[in-house]
């Protein structure tokens, strides 16, 4: 490859990923001003998944049945049915606002009970391997993901529904900066990354 041409490559791709930063900063910021709205667009989306995701997996499983094992099969198909009645029953609920504030609620207060454990994972994981480079990380991350739970548990009904928007808020907003960080400092001479 030329330097001209990779002068060109570089430069559409830091237009393309400064582009990429400002949009999720801007959605990020919107998120962290209407986090109650960003929740439902959240819970919305996470249902869709979970439809696509059971379709798929149901297409894939028999696909793939004769490869695999009888048992192995039938719960594949099984787990691939609980995503499809997840996601079609989250999509129902959103017809009524009164059920879809409750289920918003529900998936961010399950969203606290895995930070908990996740939390005590951490922390105890860090504590297993203090001899390893990090593991002070390690444990720093497990209680502060652990106080995360906390807070997310004990909150009311109503403190639920921004938990979610906040949280997709910080972490848009967060990529958004990194992604402008990152392809701003690449410089001529450089591949970008997708063509390393």
């Amino acid at each position: 490859m030329s330097s001209e041409d990779r002068s060109g490559s570089l430069g559409t791709f830091k237009a393309f990923a400064i582009a990429e930063g400002i949009l999720l900063i801007v959605l990020g910021i919107l998120a962290l001003v209407f986090p109650v709205i960003a929740s439902f667009w959240t819970t919305g989306v996470i249902a869709v998944l979970f439809l696509i995701g059971g379709l798929v997996g149901w297409i894939s499983n028999l696909a793939r049945s004769g490869r695999m094992g009888r048992w192995i099969c039938f719960w594949r198909l099984v787990v691939s049915t609980l995503f499809i009645v997840a996601g079609a029953s989250m999509i129902s609920n959103f017809r009524d606002p009164a059920e879809a504030a409750q289920q918003v609620a529900a998936f961010a207060l399950a969203i606290g009970i895995v930070f908990l454990v996740e939390g005590v994972v951490a922390f105890f994981s860090g504590l297993a391997h203090t001899n390893r480079p990090g593991a002070g990380w390690a444990i720093a991350n497990g209680v502060v993901t652990f106080i995360l739970g906390i807070l997310i548990v004990t909150l009311k009904f109503w403190g639920l529904l921004w938990v979610l928007g906040t949280l997709v808020g910080i972490s848009f907003l967060f990529s958004g900066l990194e992604l402008i960080v990152f392809s701003s400092s690449m410089h001529d001479g450089q591949d970008p990354p997708a063509a390393a």
